[in-house]
């Protein structure tokens, strides 16, 4: 066994080469232009159904749950400084109905397989390429159970968990690595979930503030720093009140 000290690092956006998942829309599409305004040398932009080339981003198809599509895509952007795993999926289910575990494990092969394959493949290009970092998007819902969306909270708390150990393996490697832990954000996946909601490019102005002051830990919009604010103080309060929210 080997001990290290686990120091935080910074990272300029200007000069990047970052690759980003699930830009089609939401939070994804918001960090790419994000990203262009600051300065970013070369975007990779990648989901599922890809796009052509334009100025400056690299639009790749991608499946982060398809091990050869992952593998292809590092193989492509060896030059990557940033990666970050914004790919995800929300079912917006319980845990206990529908009585089959078909969205818990959908959830789990994106939120916390596909997320843990992409770190996988892309640390060592991140270490040869002087440690850059890595953000992992995740949800305030990562700390605490929302039993309307159990299934999603599960496979955030396990993303969550992952971070923690990711980013503890790759501090030799000086690779900073985040956890962006926000509220309910105005995207797709939220559509049924009531106001307020945080813009996705505020989240993504904030991941990028994170990036260039070395945070390991942030709760963009007012909930997810309200919510963290009050688990620190009463974590069995907060779990209660959020397990009044059942499915219907």
């Amino acid at each position: 066994m080997k001990f290290v000290n686990l120091g935080g690092g910074t990272m300029n956006i200007a000069g990047a080469v970052a690759f980003v998942t699930g830009t089609n829309r939401g939070i994804g599409a918001q960090l790419v232009k994000a990203l262009q305004v600051r300065g970013a040398a070369k975007i990779y932009a990648a989901s599922r159904r890809g796009a052509t080339t334009e100025a400056g981003v690299i639009h790749v198809k991608l499946d982060i749950t398809k091990p050869d599509e992952v593998t292809a895509a590092a193989t492509m952007a060896r030059d990557t400084t940033l990666l970050i795993n914004n790919a995800g999926v929300n079912f917006n289910t319980p845990l206990l109905n529908p009585p089959t575990v078909d969205n818990a494990r959908a959830e789990m092969a994106v939120n916390y397989f596909g997320t843990l394959a992409m770190c996988q493949a892309f640390a060592p290009i991140l270490g040869t390429n002087g440690g850059g970092a890595i953000v992992n998007m995740l949800s305030i819902l990562s700390r605490v159970n929302l039993p309307l969306m159990g299934s999603l909270c599960a496979s955030k708390a396990a993303a969550l968990s992952l971070t923690q150990g990711v980013r503890a393996q790759l501090a030799q490697q000086g690779t900073l690595v985040i956890a962006v832990m926000p509220g309910a954000v105005d995207t797709d996946m939220t559509k049924d979930f009531p106001p307020p909601k945080i813009p996705p490019l505020e989240v993504a102005k904030a991941v990028l503030d994170a990036i260039e002051a070395g945070m390991e830990e942030i709760y963009p919009g007012d909930m997810a720093q309200g919510i963290a604010q009050r688990l620190a103080a009463d974590p069995k309060g907060v779990e209660k009140e959020l397990a009044r929210y059942l499915p219907g």
